[in-house]
């Protein structure tokens, strides 16, 4: 087996850009293109690439499995539960106007920042565990 020096180091220089790019999409997703399900499927790319440079337990030892699956949960609790919060303040599920009845514009951009996170949670992990599962496939 050959070392990849040149991918290795390239791969360790780009990471941190596009997790940051992932970062900049998810927040600036509600004033122009992009949101959760961009930023988490960028953010899981970037642990793709980790994984196909460094290897699978290189991939299991940042993100282990367990961790995967709380921050699915957790992603799924954040979007739920800003649609619950709406409706414990007079408001329809997901209503955002209803989480800051003053200033409705302030409720709209907040519920939308957070229904995104959520999102973005979301589809981050579970991309790194579809990724984490297929690529595991016939090891033990």
């Amino acid at each position: 087996m050959t070392d990849h020096t040149i991918l290795r180091v390239v791969s360790k220089l780009l990471l941190p850009y596009v997790l940051l790019f992932a970062l900049y999409v998810q927040f600036h997703g509600d004033y122009g293109p992009g949101g959760g399900f961009q930023a988490g499927v960028i953010f899981a790319a970037g642990f793709v690439l980790y994984g196909l440079i460094f290897g699978l337990t290189a991939v299991r030892r940042v993100a282990p499995a367990r961790m995967i699956e709380l921050v699915i949960a957790t992603g799924v609790l954040v979007y739920a539960g800003t649609g619950v919060a709406a409706m414990l303040m007079g408001g329809n599920f997901l209503d955002y106007d209803a989480l800051n009845p003053a200033h409705p514009s302030t409720g709209q951009h907040y519920g939308i920042l957070v229904v995104e996170l959520g999102v973005g949670m979301t589809v981050a992990a579970v991309m790194i565990a579809i990724y984490s599962t297929f690529a595991g496939r016939g090891r033990a």
